[in-house]
């Protein structure tokens, strides 16, 4: 489809799914990039060269959509392909289907750069790497931003300007060496991880609600941007703050801020589309007036990615 490449193909485990009843966001992310190593390889800078040359790619920023929720099982493929290439890096765009309908799954719009693995400071793109992106795709209509705009991030907060605004913090942990790559910075798997974390005690904050009593109604992610502004590594402490950007009819907007807690500096930031569900009927449901009536007194005014 519109010359993109397969990069990866699996099914989706138990394991990776979460208490909703399908694949959490965090591994979405896993995938794309395990996808994005695939490409590179197609492009010219495959494990054995990247080792050689002590460089990867690495996401500056992702844009998803989810559009089918997965379910233990599932059986898909990624596929992906060159959108533009710029003066420090690549767009990279990549979908997730379903095998059996071909039907995209998620979307994933990546900002792409190469850097150095030990420092992870920004390398000029080979004239290897540049040849082999020749090819290019578009971006299909369903892998365009809907609930959210792709506008330049704001300038980077800082952990008194997320106190000074009211957000709430949501999560707080030391990275371990599981969430750690091989040079010992996190994965972009677990800064979606560190989000998805949050979610529980975000509800319970601003609602007072208790996911692990209400069974039959749960919440998932429609669209997500992630802009990653730092590289933490294992042994570092961060702190996430939350607040909430809109309210509308059925979906909702939350602001991420994630610093590292020794310096107040923001590490990445996101901004994720959010619905309520019916476990059961599995499908979107209104926002209950009182609900609404509380969230739309909680919102920050200038919050942003």
């Amino acid at each position: 489809m519109n010359g993109m490449i397969e990069v990866a193909r699996s099914s989706v485990q138990t394991w990776e799914c979460d208490q909703m009843g399908h694949m959490n966001v965090q591994f979405y992310l896993d995938k794309a990039d395990q996808g994005l190593t695939a490409l590179a390889l197609e492009l010219g800078l495959g494990p054995t060269q990247a080792r050689s040359a002590g460089v990867m790619l690495r996401a500056r920023e992702h844009h998803v959509r989810f559009l089918r929720e997965q379910r233990p099982g599932s059986p898909y493929f990624l596929r992906g392909g060159i959108v533009a290439v710029g003066d420090s890096g690549l767009t990279v765009y990549q979908e997730m289907v379903e095998t059996v309908s071909d039907k995209a799954a998620a979307t994933f719009l990546i900002d792409v750069e190469c850097v150095d693995v030990a420092s992870r400071k920004p390398q000029p793109l080979s004239e290897t790497l540049r040849a082999g992106c020749e090819q290019r795709v578009e971006v299909p209509v369903h892998g365009r931003p809907r609930g959210l705009e792709l506008t330049p991030p704001r300038p980077a907060p800082a952990l008194a300007d997320a106190e000074r605004s009211g957000m709430l913090r949501t999560w707080q942990g030391v990275i371990s060496r599981e969430q750690g790559d091989d040079a010992g910075f996190l994965t972009v798997r677990h800064f979606m991880g560190i989000v998805s974390d949050s979610i529980p005690n975000l509800l319970a904050l601003t609602g007072g609600s208790d996911r692990s009593k209400t069974p039959g109604v749960g919440g998932a992610a429609l669209e997500y941007r992630f802009v990653y502004r730092g590289q933490p590594r294992v042994g570092d402490v961060l702190t996430l703050r939350s607040g909430l950007k809109q309210v509308g009819s059925k979906a909702y907007t939350w602001c991420h801020w994630l610093f590292d807690l020794e310096t107040g500096t923001a590490v990445a930031t996101a901004e994720a589309v959010a619905i309520a569900m019916d476990l059961e009927a599995r499908r979107a449901i209104p926002i209950p007036e009182a609900m609404r009536a509380n969230l739309e007194a909680r919102v920050i005014p200038g919050l942003g990615v």
